[in-house]
């Protein structure tokens, strides 16, 4: 005779299971996981959710026949489902099961519209003060549908057992109010907020026969949403189920969603207005209300008939829209509204009717942007920025760069900004015949311009003529935002300069390579590295408690650590900033990675080695500390700048990109001779980084967060090449500096800085222009350190150069920067052409953003220090005390 099994549950968690009759058979016994295990033909499953208890009770249930005859408790028939007593569930015991038929229940598709939603398996409460046939039968019936089952016998334990599991379908036993009022379960269910996506249904006694219905208004009114007439077939039940689940659960199902939907229309750049057939606004999201000036509780409910209309449009501009809305077609144009504050604005918008109900319309969804020729406008930076401010003179006198442009005779087009590489790329479609193709008007943000201006150059008199035609041919050139030089006997130091900078250098010399050895294995110094942050030497430690000031000697850190500096600063700085814990990686790890990195620098480089890395650093670890760019950057922006600014140089061969491509190098050809280094450098990170998980930082982190943070470390070291120079600047000049400026004049209150980092964090091609000009400036601030550090690294980079040079001579390419041939360069010269050319400018604007005075100050005391000796004729470097010698 098979007695009911003994399940005992050992302390690591293991459940076993022997029957009593054969507890001497050690084969017998059978391990169950928490998950799923096939036990004398007994299906058993637990939710991974529930803890597994000390003692699993264990209580059969046998499957009644159709005809819902008696329950026999007696034998429990091979394959037949099993409840167990679950631990106690949200704090009572509760009753789950789930049975043979879920093991085929799979997840199901529902479509929503375009969109696919996945269902998963319905949960079900059964809540009944005590076992009866129908209790069996929707318990049963919930088994061969493959739900997942509980069952509640208190009141108390219903409401506990609902808030844990959340179940859909709901079925309250109304037939006895001997046990519990089932009303008033109903309504404390009904009280919470899960509760609006459950269908609740009410099981209640049969009528007997002649006997009228009731009503079930008092059931609806109390919170439930279907009766069952008490029947204990388990086909009955599982029929009822079944239709609940097609019929509200699945609606329900497809409500949750629009969640979704409306958290998209929420964060849309987008103004978003949905009115009914009859203009009653049902819908803004947030850039509407930006846009308008409203908040949404001053717009929902009412008719768009009672807000202010602009003069502007056309009178029968309304009658036009509503034709089109009437015939259920799409329009689209050029419309002017009236914001709250009473200024008229002009807007791009679609307006797109929605059929419902009938195949009338029933909604119109209306899409606004600012149009991009309202200028004056102080909100069109948020969303067009370069588009709204490029060219744009209009900027209050209040805003101007402190250091005026020091080049003489040069074409100024710094200020010239095009949206030719920044305008939107075509997207590619599908036409049925090339006749469409052809038809096609592609036109970008730059032709517009062209043909603008040609279409003036017609009526205009010949000096203006003249004056177009000069800026069509400035605009047809390619480097739009690099200045044009003078003639090179004018200023022979700044062309020389800028065109090894920003030069990829393309000539070519046959038969000439250049081949570097990556420094893979350097010897340093047998200085033991710090195990942890706090396990470092004191004579480096009190070297590092002045690491946040600006001031910080990087040399006395290189010396004082043997040329690595790199390491210790990089522990010091990202434990400040709390890297490890965001990229969820040990300090060892963090330490090994450092270490790794450092060793990939060249020593023997002059200027670029790891000391030039710390530096940048440091610097990027400064500007980070400033409010307005704390306030503009996410966690991730943070942890991405000092990992580039770490990497940003890594096994640079001492040696420029012109340098690299003239010479026909294994780079330069590897990269097509674009942004070769930049490219190298960051590829070899990444590259050391992962291939070994012992200094793998990355490994830890979530796919989605490693592909964002390895898109934003690439893009600013990116940025680090010269050749865009330029382009970055004017960017962060005109999409941040200008609109910045021109809400600091128009609202100059307290909490407008505020305003200003939020806008920005809103929108994230301005963080990525912070970000890049945070790298530029950090890389070469030099300018902008102490006189003493400024001075080192100008002797530091012209060695480099000087070096460069008599390689290039060596080897017969050519000589890309002439001026730096140790016999007669004028170091100060070069300095003053490079803080003329580069510096002044970009600093001007990151100041302007940051709020940096203490390193205005240093540039202005190195610059008129440089300018010293070069009046005194002197090419070597001296300090301001020797200037009298």
């Amino acid at each position: 005779m098979g007695c009911a099994p003994s399940i005992h549950v050992s302390q690591s968690g293991v459940i076993y299971c022997r029957d009593s009759d054969e507890s001497n058979s050690p084969h017998q016994t059978t391990t169950i996981s928490q998950g799923t295990a096939t036990l004398h033909g007994l299906f058993i499953k637990t939710d991974a959710a529930d803890s597994i208890p000390s003692v699993l009770a264990y209580q059969s249930r046998q499957q009644p026949p159709p005809s819902a005859g008696p329950r026999r408790k007696e034998r429990r028939e091979p394959g037949a489902s099993a409840r167990a007593r679950a631990p106690r569930c949200c704090g009572v015991e509760a009753e789950t099961q789930t049975g043979s038929a879920s093991v085929k229940a799979s997840t199901t598709e529902v479509q929503i519209g375009p969109m696919r939603l996945t269902q998963y398996p319905i949960q079900v409460l059964l809540i009944f003060a005590k076992d009866d046939s129908q209790s069996d039968g929707f318990w049963w019936a919930c088994d061969r549908a493959g739900y997942r089952c509980n069952i509640a016998r208190t009141p108390e334990s219903a409401l506990e057992c609902f808030l844990d599991k959340q179940q859909e379908i709901i079925v309250i036993d109304h037939r006895n109010s001997r046990y519990f009022d089932a009303e008033e379960i109903c309504r404390s269910i009904r009280a919470t907020k899960p509760s609006e996506h459950a269908v609740i249904l009410a099981v209640v006694p049969r009528t007997s026969a002649g006997q009228e219905e009731t009503s079930v208004l008092p059931l609806l009114n109390a919170g439930f949403d279907r009766q069952f007439m008490e029947n204990s077939s388990i086909t009955a039940c599982y029929n009822e189920l079944v239709q609940i689940e097609h019929g509200e659960v699945r609606s329900q199902f497809k409500l949750r969603a629009c969640n979704a939907v409306f958290t998209a229309l929420d964060h849309c750049q987008e103004a978003v207005e949905i009115t009914s057939e009859d203009h009653v606004i049902q819908y803004v999201n947030p850039a509407f209300e930006q846009m308008m000036g409203y908040h949404k509780g001053e717009l929902i409910g009412k008719e768009l008939t009672e807000l202010p209309k602009s003069d502007k449009n056309c009178a029968d501009l309304l009658d036009t829209i509503n034709t089109f809305i009437k015939k259920g077609k799409e329009w689209q144009g050029v419309y002017y509204a009236r914001r709250k504050s009473g200024d008229s604005i002009q807007q791009h918008v679609k307006i797109t009717p929605v059929a419902g109900q009938g195949g009338k319309v029933r909604h119109v969804v209306s899409l606004k942007r600012l149009h991009s020729a309202n200028e004056n406008n102080k909100q069109l930076y948020r969303s067009h920025c370069e588009e709204g401010y490029a060219g744009d003179n209009s900027q209050p006198e209040s805003y101007s760069f402190k250091c005026k442009n020091r080049r003489k005779d040069s074409d100024d087009v710094k200020s010239i900004t095009s949206q030719s590489s920044d305008g939107p790329s075509l997207q590619t479609r599908r036409y049925s015949s090339m006749a469409r193709i052809h038809s096609m008007t592609i036109e970008a943000p730059i032709t517009k311009v062209i043909n603008i201006i040609n279409a003036a150059q017609e009526n205009s008199p010949i000096t203006v003529a003249e004056a177009l035609e000069r800026v069509l041919e400035i605009l047809r050139t390619t480097e739009l935002y690099s200045p044009q030089l003078g003639t090179k006997d004018e200023d022979p130091h700044t062309s020389d300069l800028v065109g090894g900078l920003m030069t990829d250098g393309l000539r070519r010399l046959s038969g000439n390579e250049y081949v570097f050895s990556k420094n893979m294995n350097l010897s340093h110094s047998h200085l033991s590295v710090p195990n942890t942050i706090n396990d470092v030497p004191p004579c480096i430690a009190q070297l590092l408690d002045n690491e946040e000031s600006w001031d910080f000697n990087i040399f006395k850190l290189e010396a004082a650590t043997n040329k690595r500096p790199l390491v210790y600063l990089g522990l010091k700085v990202f434990a400040r900033f709390g890297v490890s814990e965001f990229l969820n990686c040990s300090e060892a790890t963090l330490r090994a990675w450092l270490q790794v990195i450092e060793a990939n620098y060249h020593s023997s480089n002059s200027y670029h080695n790891s000391t030039h890395a710390a530096d940048v650093l440091h610097a990027t670890a400064f500007f980070l500390g400033k409010e307005r760019v704390k306030g503009s950057l996410d966690r991730l922006d943070e942890v991405a700048a000092l990992i580039a600014a770490t990497i940003h140089d890594v096994d640079h061969p001492g040696r420029t990109n012109s340098f690299l491509c003239n010479a026909g190098s294994e780079l330069a050809v590897l990269y097509n001779d674009t942004a070769v280094l930049e490219s190298h450098h960051t590829a070899l990170a990444f590259q050391l980084t992962t291939k070994d998980s012992k200094c793998n930082i990355f490994k830890n982190i979530d796919r989605n967060h490693y592909r964002t943070l390895r898109q934003a470390i690439i893009d600013m070291v990116l940025a680090t090449e010269m050749t865009k120079h330029f382009e970055h600047v004017n960017k962060f000049v005109n999409s941040i500096n200008k609109p910045m400026a021109s809400e600091e004049t128009s609202s100059p209150s307290e909490g407008s800085d505020c305003e200003c980092t939020a806008n920005i964090k809103n929108f994230p091609d301005n963080q990525t222009l912070i970000k890049r000009m945070m790298i530029k400036c950090a890389d070469i601030a030099n300018p902008c350190r102490p006189l003493e550090l400024c001075i080192e690294w100008a002797g530091r980079i012209s060695e480099e150069y000087f070096a460069q040079t008599d390689e290039e001579k060596r080897q017969g390419l050519p000589v890309v920067m002439p001026i730096f041939d140790r016999n007669t360069c004028s170091i100060p010269k070069s300095q003053i052409s490079f803080i003329d050319y580069f510096v002044s400018d970009m600093f001007d604007a990151w100041d302007a953003f940051a709020h940096l005075p203490v390193l205005m100050q240093h540039l202005a005391n190195n610059y008129k220090h440089w300018k010293t000796l070069d009046e005194l004729k002197c090419k070597s470097l001296r300090l301001p005390s020797e200037n009298n010698n």
